[in-house]
């Protein structure tokens, strides 16, 4: 007896409650889906690839990870963060558009599979800025996904998509769920015998506190390795150089694991117990120097007194 062939969709997989139930939503109405993980570089919300592949895995699902943390990927990323054009957050996160980034790059996935209809956790009212009426318009218009998109958790309030009209999709077993608080989902999550992580982590470009460190180093065309760079140590930034200098021992691991062999970065290794510095651009003697008082500064020899002297150059 030949095997039935399933319905097929595209769910994008982050990895959290609300995309683990879209998943199940979808299974529960014969479909056969695959899921889209994008591995983004400053942070993808509560999970990594390792676990929505772990989850994935136990629902029988294929998983298609597309790593936007080097080459050209990367570069096409960063563009999209530099040119925002829908505004930005309390840091310099500009959600709509890196949402119509990812949901471009599934189509493109889609199309390439045949696929017609692609799937989302989104909650209508659940984020300010790019989970509103208006800015999920503006996604499913700019990603040319008009009529592809459905958001089962939310598409009670939101017009019909392409496969529920045609009856492929079964509107009266989708949801109406909408806001911030988590009520609904957790009662789903019981439903469906599903597990799932705690919110926690998030996006690096939504910090506050990161706000003049990624305005200034999102003028550069950061590489693989310097996008790792971003959220560890403390930055300098010292007459237009970028130096990086641990604040702990694992830190200085990766640093030196990073930097050790490119011939384009100046590694500095204190013989004393004090923290390894890598300097990103050429340099002068003078600049070096000043990164060797950092370094001195930073280690058990240094004082409060004498860090507040760099407080000018912090990033």
């Amino acid at each position: 007896m030949e095997k039935e062939n399933k319905k097929k969709c595209i769910v994008m997989l982050s990895g959290g409650l609300d995309s683990r139930l879209a998943l199940k939503i979808m299974q529960e109405q014969g479909f056969e889906p695959i899921c889209l993980f994008f591995k983004l570089p400053f942070g993808t919300g509560c999970c990594d690839e390792n676990c929505s592949f772990s989850f994935s895995q136990l629902q029988g699902v294929k998983l298609h990870i597309i790593d936007c943390t080097k080459g050209e990927l990367l570069q096409e990323y960063l563009k999209t963060i530099r040119e925002a054009k829908y505004g930005r957050g309390a840091g310099v996160n500009p959600c709509t558009d890196c949402r119509i980034f990812m949901f471009r790059k599934a189509k493109e996935f889609a199309d390439s599979q045949g696929i017609e209809l692609i799937v989302t956790g989104e909650v209508l009212g659940e984020r300010p800025m790019s989970q509103r009426k208006k800015a999920m318009d503006i996604i499913e218009t700019e990603s040319g996904l008009k009529g592809r998109l459905l958001r089962p958790l939310s598409a009670k309030l939101l017009p019909p998509t392409n496969a529920e009209k045609k009856g492929i999709v079964d509107r009266e077993k989708l949801y109406d769920i909408s806001g911030r608080k988590r009520d609904k989902q957790i009662a789903l999550a019981k439903k469906f015998n599903i597990t799932y992580p705690s919110p926690a982590g998030g996006c690096l470009l939504c910090e506050k506190a990161l706000k003049r460190r990624f305005e200034i180093l999102l003028n550069r065309k950061l590489n693989e390795k310097e996008v790792k760079l971003v959220e560890l140590g403390r930055h300098f930034l010292i007459d237009g150089c970028w130096v990086v200098v641990r604040r702990n021992e694992k830190e200085n691991k990766i640093i030196e694991f990073l930097c050790k062999e490119d011939k384009h970065y100046k590694l500095l290794i204190p013989e004393f117990k004090g923290p390894t510095a890598v300097i990103l651009d050429e340099c002068s003697e003078k600049i070096e120097n000043t990164v060797w008082q950092i370094i001195e500064a930073y280690s058990k020899k240094g004082s409060v007194e004498a860090r507040k002297k760099f407080e000018k150059y912090k990033l």
